[in-house]
């Protein structure tokens, strides 16, 4: 990975003689004031792990001064940290060197803990651990460490990590565990160590995660109550003997071909093993743990940001930990991981197991505060000790706030697209919009490990104009299956097919809510055609036609192919309001044969349904007449003998009916056959021609909306440049008596300001003269009517005295308005008329002269 080349700054000095002082005064602790003194005089001087390379192409003049320089607080934790370091060496010389202080990507060192900069975005995929782990596994570009077991020699800022979009593995954790710190949770990034498939990032022996089962909760059925008085079962009479013979052939093919199936799966894992890793339990790895309480997480497990998959944290796949921090401390691991994470605990309070850099409320993890035990009042000694000591905090987050812009969020792939590669498998994952055709997903299955014979190919597509949303192409049958969202005006759902030639085999399956014959399903195939119904008034659920071979039929003058109906079944569905003697079941069309049967339903209490079965008379031919009905054409079976035969007119309208009914079924199965047609015409148009839809919510892409919003805003702009324009110029009328002057002289403009107020008062006093004559005008009217009234009020009538009365209210209600309007407006006449003055003093034109 490419890094800067050092920079050199006021903190990148060397240790002094004076070390061993310096230790001692930090063990005691005496007082952060002492702690300070004493390291002031230790000078950083990076080791090997801390050095720098060169990255190309970065501008440090862009970068904020937190990234290019250190903060005191900053100088102090730094100052700490090597001090611990040292500590580290000294007891612990075996153990490799710990990731305490890279260089960031201006070459500054950053103590790992100030790198994290926890921060919530708005975006709702990333309000949890599954979409911020997944959407750091689907940004970023992953590049290796080198070499492979040792601690990269750089951490960059997850600001410039989402910039450039690739980074190691520890870049990976640090950007994951900032969002995750932002949503809530309890994160820590781990340095440790891992399986080789892991660091690597090689799932080449792993199953594809789309072809993994889903597991489904699975609900008990509930128990049917057992009744007291119940009817005894049947005696069985089969032999016990011969069923426990058959049980146990049955148990031993079973074993035979399980035990078969395993030795087929052990020598393909045999096979597929890989060869042994000369690096194990060497390979450097950063990943990051999820400590149970917050968010409702039930139990500590990893996440591993390179795939953006949890594990559980005795994961085999884990092999050691060195050392986790967070944004308020670090801690190093003092637990044996001979045998990897399996017995490991993650209780940062206990310093037999874990040794915390800063002493104080951030050594203990989250997890240790929750515990009822700590949280009993500590006793009056503890209490002035912790008074006394003087704790030193972790300094904040030298990182500006990450932020993803929605373009970046939608892209969400680096260059758009990510490839991965599975046993016998290959996902590839494509932005939106990025392809002509909406393809986002694509799912190439294999049969051999080499991935060279494709078997299966699933793609996914988003925003298609045609509603599609999955396909599936089986190379071996070349069975094409397309899935369809809601929203085709044919209300298509799925299709299976081979071709897109008419009169082929294929399914197509339905939105039946929406088609308003309520077709669910239809399967055809080169003789056969089956639909199935739901939900209909007429009870039709299924409906099975048999064609014969194709002839050619004259219609409107036009020679064409056509398959002639040889069989058509149809079957209902119980109605309720018909007895079910008279409720037709199932009903065949016999078009070869010339014969109808009918099948009713069959009744509570019988085993055999009634039926009827017609032959219908043949039709006029030129010489010869039109065949007639005779009761030989009917046969048919009544359950009940007691019930009355029909009657040889009761059954020629029978057969007349089912004659008609017959002629209508041929027109829908002909409109269903013209349906397909219509089909498979418009889905081959859409796949030569795909469009995509574009929301008018997305100005970007949507010229439509883009032009209705610069219209909207070009609107508002001069509607804007109106309102300007009609604003009048206080000025205007007293300028025109001057002669509209450029240039005002001290008199002018003494002048106009006079001329203004002048006439304001006018207008203030003529508003007053205008209220106070109204009040006058009902007043006199009011006088008016109550004179009428002493002359009158002998002869009116109660409507009359009433519609006084109202009147006399209203003109009384009047004058009150009108006089509060008067005393409002000599009230406010004073403060507009100020109002105005200070208006004119401030005035471009006349400032100059009045102030």
């Amino acid at each position: 990975m490419e890094v800067l080349p050092e920079v050199d700054c006021e903190e990148d000095v060397t240790i002094t003689d004076n070390e061993e002082d310096d230790e001692e005064s930090a063990r005691d602790l005496e007082g952060l004031r002492d702690l300070e003194s004493s390291l002031s005089n230790i000078r950083i001087n990076p080791t090997v792990t801390h050095m720098a390379r060169p990255r190309a192409h970065v501008d440090l003049s862009k970068c904020p001064s937190s990234y290019k320089e250190n903060s005191a607080q900053e100088k102090l934790m730094l100052a700490m940290a090597e001090n611990f370091r040292q500590q580290y060496a000294l007891l612990y010389p075996d153990h490799k060197a710990l990731l305490l202080c890279p260089v960031n990507e201006c070459g500054v060192q950053k103590f790992v803990s100030t790198t994290l900069r926890s921060t919530l975005l708005p975006y709702p995929e990333l309000y949890d651990w599954e979409g911020c782990s997944s959407f750091v596994a689907d940004y970023l570009s992953l590049e290796l460490l080198d070499p492979p077991f040792e601690l990269p020699k750089q951490l960059s800022s997850p600001t410039w990590v989402l910039q450039i979009q690739r980074g190691t593995c520890f870049d990976f954790s640090i950007v994951l565990c900032s969002l995750l710190l932002g949503a809530g949770y309890n994160a820590y990034c781990v340095s440790g160590y891992a399986t080789k498939e892991m660091c690597l990032l090689d799932q080449s022996r792993q199953e594809c995660p789309l072809l993994q089962p889903q597991i489904q909760d699975k609900t008990e059925e509930p128990k049917k109550p057992t009744q007291k008085y119940s009817v005894k079962p049947v005696r069985d009479l089969h032999s016990n003997f011969e069923k426990r013979q058959e049980q146990k052939q049955h148990a031993e093919a079973e074993a035979a071909a399980l035990k078969k199936q395993q030795d087929v799966e052990r020598l393909q894992k045999e096979q597929e093993r890989p060869s042994p890793d000369p690096l194990r339990g060497l390979r450097v790895h950063c990943w990051v743990l999820v400590l149970s309480g917050n968010r409702e997480v039930p139990e500590n497990f990893f996440i591993d940001p390179l795939t953006g998959k949890s594990y559980s944290t005795t994961n085999e796949n884990f092999l050691g930990i060195e050392s986790v921090w967070n944004h308020r401390n670090y801690w190093v691991n003092k637990q044996d991981c001979t045998f990897g994470c399996d017995e490991m605990t993650f209780d940062m309070g206990d310093l037999s197991k874990w040794e915390y850099v800063l002493c104080g409320p951030t050594s203990q993890s989250l997890s240790i505060i929750s515990d009822p035990k700590t949280l009993e009042e500590p006793e009056d000694e503890d209490e002035e000790e912790m008074e006394g000591l003087k704790v030193f905090e972790m300094p904040p987050s030298w990182v500006t706030k990450i932020d993803i812009s929605p373009a970046d969020m939608e892209m969400r792939y680096p260059g758009g697209m990510k490839v991965i590669q599975y046993r016998k498998a290959k996902l590839e994952k494509f932005a939106p919009y990025l392809l002509k055709d909406g393809l986002v997903t694509k799912l190439t299955m294999y049969k051999d490990l080499e991935c060279t014979q494709a078997s299966t190919i699933k793609e996914w597509f988003k925003h298609q104009s045609d509603h599609l949303d999955e396909r599936e192409l089986h190379t071996d049958s070349n069975v094409t299956t397309d899935h369809f969202r809601p929203g085709r005006s044919d209300a298509l759902k799925y299709h299976r097919y081979i071709t897109l030639v008419p009169e082929t085999g294929r399914q197509m399956d339905f939105y039946s809510h929406i088609r308003t014959d309520g077709l669910a399903r239809r399967i055809e195939k080169p003789f056969e055609m089956t639909e199935t119904f739901e939900d209909r008034t007429d009870f039709l659920f299924y409906r099975r036609v048999v064609y014969g071979k194709q002839i050619k039929v004259i219609r409107a003058g036009e020679a064409l192919e056509q398959r002639p109906l040889q069989r058509v079944e149809e079957r209902f569905h119980r109605d309720l309001s018909k007895a079910a003697s008279k409720d037709v079941a199932e009903r065949i069309f016999m078009m070869t044969d010339r014969r109808i049967q009918v099948t009713f339903h069959l009744e509570d209490d019988k085993i055999i349904p009634a039926w009827l079965n017609f032959i219908k008379p043949k039709e006029a031919a030129d010489s010869q007449k039109a065949q007639a009905f005779t009761p030989q054409m009917v046969s048919g079976f009544q359950v009940d003998p007691s019930v009355k035969p029909y009657k040889n007119l009761k059954l020629y309208e029978m057969l007349v009916e089912l004659m008609r009914e017959e002629e209508d079924v041929e027109l829908q199965i002909r409109e269903s056959e013209k349906e397909v047609r219509s089909i498979l015409s418009s889905r081959e148009k859409e796949d030569s021609n795909t469009d995509l839809l574009i929301s008018i919510y997305n100005p970007t892409r949507n010229e439509t909306a883009r032009r209705h919003m610069e219209e909207k805003e070009r609107m508002a702009e001069e509607k804007k440049q109106r309102q300007k324009e009609k604003e009048l110029d206080l000025l205007a009328p007293s300028q025109v008596r001057l002669g509209l002057p450029e240039v005002l002289t001290h008199q002018d403009a003494l002048q106009l300001k006079t001329d203004c107020l002048n006439e304001f008062k006018q207008q203030l006093l003529n508003k007053a003269s205008i209220i106070q004559s109204r009040i006058e005008k009902e007043t006199e009217e009011l006088q008016k009517k109550q004179l009428w009234y002493q002359k009158n009020y002998l002869t009116m009538s109660n409507e009359d005295e009433d519609d006084y009365l109202a009147y006399c209210s209203d003109a009384m209600f009047r004058i009150h308005v009108f006089k509060m309007r008067l005393i409002r407006h000599k009230e406010r006449a004073p403060q507009k008329y100020l109002a105005l003055e200070e208006k004119l003093k401030r005035h471009p034109r006349l400032a100059s002269h009045l102030l």
